[in-house]
């Protein structure tokens, strides 16, 4: 049986992961970050708890990440751990970075001194592109990195160092770098999970309006369930490469909130307010990711749209059911 550690496995794409795994027959390790607000430490991984291990560590301790991989050694390492929102990486830019790029490193050393052979997927993310893109629109693995946020800044330097702990020590890491992927375990403060919560309050009658900061910035957005299936394969294959991960289509915060509050039978301009104090110091405009190699080589093919995606976070909302007292008919019936 082969096991596997997931730094992050209380995470969106943690949880996820966790359940993708152990269908596969493996022995699942976790890292958890200790929360002072203990129930809500393990809610993402209610459905399969019961089959985890689970530890406390972090990142930035490189003597618990070393103690961990002596107790599990495991044939896979997912490092999904970070500091994960752009947004506040501008509050707490030093510590995205010792968590995002520092903690990276010590992941990567602590793997090289314990588990050498092991296979690790390391998460990078299309935030690293900045506002670069290539002529026909698209960002992909040969496309310059030019991050306009802490975050993308430590992320790009744990992408390099993958790359040079895989060629310098012959270490088995791969890059997958994820556009925007979302789901109903989506936390509240990313924007498609913000409007979807906002949307559902508003139809109950328990808020007036939605306050979100730029509508026009567009995003590559996919369902974490096709993306941790992407991840396993990359570490499937017997020569570590970097890969984008993405839908090919992008859309705007705009259209996001258009959805939404359609499916509701609600027009979200009687309720989006833009309030400048979210809005980023410096923003990306378009991020549109071209997945070919990782459809060419490992023949990924995602199953979920941005429509069928929208209407998964709808309809698995907790709060959805109180709001909604009819039958959920979206919009777009021809789907």
């Amino acid at each position: 049986m082969k096991k596997a550690l997931i730094t992050g496995i209380n995470g969106q794409d943690g949880s996820y992961l966790a359940e993708f795994l152990l269908e596969k027959g493996y022995e699942v390790h976790g890292l958890l970050k200790r929360n002072s607000v203990a129930e809500n430490q393990t809610a993402r991984l209610n459905t399969c708890y019961d089959k985890l291990n689970l530890y406390y560590g972090d990142l930035t301790d490189l003597s618990s990440l070393i103690n961990i991989l002596q107790k599990v050694q495991p044939d896979e390492v997912y490092n999904l751990a970070a500091q994960s929102h752009v947004r506040i990486s501008f509050d707490v830019p030093v510590y995205t970075a010792e968590a995002d790029a520092v903690g990276v490193l010590k992941v990567f050393e602590a793997c090289r001194l314990i588990c050498p052979t092991a296979r690790i997927y390391q998460a990078s993310s299309s935030e690293m592109f900045g506002n670069c893109i290539d002529d026909d629109g698209f960002q992909r693995e040969t496309t310059p990195m030019r991050p306009v946020s802490p975050y993308g800044c430590a992320k790009v330097f744990g992408y390099n160092i993958a790359r040079n702990y895989r060629h310098s020590y012959g270490m088995h890491i791969s890059n997958g770098i994820l556009f925007n992927h979302e789901s109903p375990r989506r936390g509240s403060n990313f924007v498609t999970s913000k409007i979807v919560k906002g949307a559902i309050a508003i139809k109950a009658g328990e808020q007036t309006e939605l306050r979100m900061g730029n509508l026009e910035a567009r995003r590559d957005w996919g369902h974490a369930k096709d993306y941790v299936k992407a991840m396993w394969m990359m570490l499937q294959q017997d020569i570590p490469d970097d890969y984008c991960c993405s839908t090919g289509i992008s859309h705007s915060v705009r259209d996001c909130c258009e959805y939404v509050f359609k499916s509701l039978q609600m027009d979200y301009k009687n309720y989006v307010v833009i309030d400048e104090r979210y809005l980023r110091p410096e923003e990306l405009h378009d991020l549109k990711g071209d997945s070919t190699k990782l459809r060419e080589k490992l023949n990924w093919i995602p199953e979920y749209t941005f429509e069928t995606l929208m209407d998964d976070m709808l309809t698995n909302d907790e709060d959805y059911h109180k709001a909604i007292k009819d039958v959920y008919t979206p919009y777009d019936t021809t789907r």
